[in-house]
């Protein structure tokens, strides 16, 4: 390339990540969590978007839900990796609409820009590799094609779509092929033809385009969703970090993925859509039996993490997150310990885990929504314990970091410092307490709880009262624009 590219990275980070269930869940989905590797799959992510020649690289631009924004901004700084738009999603509407915001919110400084759009729940150990297949990405892209990744397979793989590109375009390394058609999940038989036959890749779900390039196809084969998501962008407020999307304009878009709005209709019509090869040992981590295909194993096979003992176990994945979790003669099992839930799965059923969080959702459980340890913009609780008109919390408030200004109807809170200094104010007064002591807050009583020290505060929180629900919050005052 004869001048830097554009290129901005868009990482969509609004997935549920049921399937790897317990350790997932509805508020702390899998993209948070420390899965493989080191940092979370999302930090690993934004680490992979490093310097490359020739290559204009601009601030990443990341798309989540309302729910999850505090929880993106905070691994951001963890790993000093600056955001061009946080754009909030009010709503879930797939990934095609929110490409398209992405894509409108560019197109305002710059709409030759290329987009490089990735799930922010993959896993791509092999940087160098990574980085060489998305150098001729943007090459093809910057020539006007929609361009995807398709994975070289290294097994009949049943559990991922899959591509098949036809003729080869110029010669670069990787490859770059035509796009011929995309492929649901195959059974076996079908899985097996395709690693045969040759020219057929797993579905990455990374794309490469203009910005232009991609508003244009929008406009042409999912016309409702280039409106929805123009008005979104048009009328969206800005809030510090946050681009906040209007919710009625983005609520009425078709739900689509990028797949059936716009790639399929480009290849079946033998449009610029071009497939470039990933060989980086890419895995989506979309179950607990692909994070066993992709770990490293010990000499019997098995995947440990935590306090595990294996006794003539073999092939097995085993996480121990708070207690020792021991097998005997197990073969072929995800077994998954956390503070509330165990998983025990079949390799081979490790798909359809979602079951289980349906089963939970329809009986209204605790367990698909969040774990004991809950993660709020200012630090977190764990329940400790809890009974008739009581419950028990440790709480954690991160340097710097202050609860809302509140009160609550029905119940009253004791609190004791562990460590740390604690600023209180109550009622009309402020003021401070420190390790070993402890205050109380009546029933109906505005209060705050900060932390003004350069250390974590910890504190035992006793909640006593008639209804100790999450929802019994008035707030008056908010760093965090909570309603």
């Amino acid at each position: 390339m004869s001048s830097p590219v554009t290129v901005v990275p868009v990482i969509l980070a609004g997935g549920g990540g049921t399937r790897l269930w317990p350790l997932s869940r509805c508020h702390y989905p899998k993209q948070f969590l420390s899965v493989a590797g080191e940092g979370s799959l999302l930090q690993q992510t934004l680490a992979r978007l490093g310097n490359w020649d020739g290559i204009n690289l601009r601030e990443t631009i990341v798309v989540c839900n309302e729910e999850h924004r505090f929880l993106v901004a905070e691994q951001a700084r963890l790993v000093d990796h600056p955001l061009q738009h946080l754009i909030l999603e009010p709503v879930g509407r797939n990934t095609a609409p929110a490409l398209t915001a992405a894509a409108f919110a560019i197109e305002e400084s710059d709409q030759d820009a290329i987009m490089v759009m990735m799930p922010a729940d993959h896993l791509i150990p092999d940087i160098a590799a990574f980085s060489s297949s998305l150098s001729a990405a943007v090459a093809a892209a910057a020539a006007g094609d929609v361009v995807t990744m398709g994975v070289t397979p290294t097994r009949a793989e049943t559990g991922y779509g899959y591509i098949e590109a036809g003729e080869r375009k110029g010669d670069s390394t990787p490859s770059v092929r035509k796009l011929v058609a995309f492929h649901e999940k195959p059974d076996l038989a079908t899985a097996e033809k395709y690693l045969g036959q040759g020219g057929f890749s797993w579905n990455s779900g990374i794309y490469i385009m203009r910005t232009s390039t991609w508003l244009k196809l929008a406009q042409e084969h999912c016309p409702g969703i280039y409106q929805s998501a123009q008005g979104a962008v048009r009328n969206a407020q800005r809030d510090g970090d946050f681009l906040r999307l209007d919710a009625a304009a983005f609520s009425a878009s078709p739900s689509d993925s990028i797949d059936y709005a716009v790639m399929e209709p480009v290849a079946k019509a033998g449009g610029q859509a071009s497939v470039v090869s990933l060989d980086a040992g890419w895995s989506d981590v979309g179950s607990w039996s692909s994070l066993w295909n992709v770990s490293d194993k010990d000499d019997q096979g098995n995947v440990v993490r935590g306090d595990v003992v294996n006794l003539d176990s073999t092939n097995n994945l085993v996480v121990a997150e708070h207690r020792l979790v021991a097998t005997l003669g197990c073969k072929n099992l995800s077994i998954v310990e956390t503070a509330d839930a165990v998983l025990v799965a079949d390799q081979s059923c490790t798909e359809e885990v979602k079951r289980v969080v349906e089963w939970l959702s329809e009986q209204r459980r605790d367990e698909q929504l969040t774990h004991k340890q809950v993660y709020r913009p200012w630090g977190s609780y764990t329940g400790i314990d809890e009974g008739n008109r009581f419950q028990v919390k440790r709480i954690t408030v991160n340097p710097g970091a202050a609860l809302s200004l509140q009160m609550h109807h029905h119940r009253a809170e004791h609190w004791i410092v562990v460590s740390g200094t604690a600023r209180v104010t109550r009622g009309e007064e402020t003021f401070l307490i420190s390790e070993n002591e402890s205050t109380y807050i009546p029933i109906g009583e505005k209060h705050r709880l900060e932390n003004p020290g350069n250390l974590p505060l910890e504190l035992i929180e006793v909640q006593s009262g008639a209804y100790l629900g999450e929802d019994d919050i008035v707030r008056f005052e908010d760093d965090y624009k909570r309603v």
